[in-house]
């Protein structure tokens, strides 16, 4: 497995930066990731306006409007829509850093507020039918063996609970409550969600404890893993999520289904795309997916328009009138 790398230095920010950076980690419990792609993308914005000797903290709106201009010229900018991409998620950390500057008493105004961002036409997700879904679902169960019982335990998880690929990996034992009935799952920022399983979700995971032991690393008795699905190799201790969706593309052979089309993402989707389609509440599975704004889980709303298009077409009473 590729070991991941430090995140690259990045030039020294004002204090001001420094302070937003730090209370996005301690107000927000943003992640690590995120607070590095901010503290780039300050150190990008203070460099292009020290050339037009402007403080970070000082810009006006149109220094701002100016470094989104360049951002666009750059040499490769315009390669696939990465232009529009990069400068959409520049313009959230400016617009983010000011809003912090005004809440605290930093600056007066907020330069960013009056601009546009570019125009991101945002994908619908990749999908795989309820037939697919069950394929794969038969193919993990004719694998049989550990290795068959832990694929279908993570497989049937995964479309059970909607779970990011990085959260189910990463289970601990510990958080299947005692009746097995729900997840506690840690999700992005520490936040934490209880999450229901269903009974092919249970009876799955109850298939394959028993041969949990088998995928232990070797260790001391006094510190046993943690993990729900431990990993005898892996350096984090768990099975890794680049060998999950390994494992996922080759059940998709043996199910049919292209995989090309098959990820533990897509699977996220199907659980979000059919629990809409049969009914579910928006905001219930915007809690079970674990998004912070609705606005996330908006995306599968094309499901419901299709459901309540078909809805009126079989039931109203005039549909079928001339």
């Amino acid at each position: 497995m590729t070991r991941g790398r430090p995140p690259s230095p990045r030039p020294p920010l004002p204090p001001a930066a420094e302070a937003f950076l730090d209370a996005a980690v301690a107000e927000r419990g943003a992640a690590r990731n995120t607070v590095a792609a901010y503290g780039r993308d300050l150190a990008d914005l203070a460099a292009f306006l020290a050339g037009r000797g402007v403080a970070l903290d000082r810009a006006g709106v149109e220094d701002l409007r100016a470094f989104l201009a360049d951002l666009a010229a750059r040499p490769g900018a315009r390669r696939a829509g990465t232009a529009a991409t990069t400068a959409a998620r520049r313009l959230s950390a400016m617009r983010q850093f000011f809003r912090f500057l005004v809440s605290e008493g930093w600056r007066d105004d907020d330069p960013s507020s009056t601009l546009d961002g570019p125009g991101l036409a945002r994908p619908l997700p990749k999908l795989l039918s309820e037939t697919e879904i069950a394929a794969l679902l038969d193919a993990a169960a004719r694998r049989g063996g550990p290795e068959g019982a832990r694929l279908l335990a993570l497989l049937e998880t995964l479309y059970a609970a909607g779970l990011r690929v990085s959260e189910l990996v990463a289970l601990p034992l510990a958080a299947i409550d005692p009746e097995g009935r729900f997840l506690q799952v840690r999700g992005k920022g520490g936040k934490e969600r209880l999450v229901p399983l269903n009974d092919a979700a249970r009876a799955a995971l109850a298939l394959y404890l028993p041969h949990r032991a088998g995928f232990l690393p070797p260790e001391r008795p006094e510190a046993p893993s943690p993990y729900l699905f431990p990993s005898p190799v892996a350096r984090e201790g768990h099975l890794t999520r680049q060998r999950f969706g390994q494992l996922l593309k080759e059940l998709a052979m043996l199910a049919g289904v292209p995989p090309d089309r098959v990820s533990p993402h897509v699977v996220r989707h199907a659980f979000a795309t059919h629990l809409l389609d049969h009914g579910a509440d928006l905001r219930a599975v915007q809690t079970m997916l674990g998004h912070a704004d609705i606005a996330t889980t908006q995306i599968y709303t094309h499901v419901l328009g299709e459901r309540l298009a078909r809805l009126v077409r079989e039931h109203h009473p005039l549909a079928t009138r001339r």
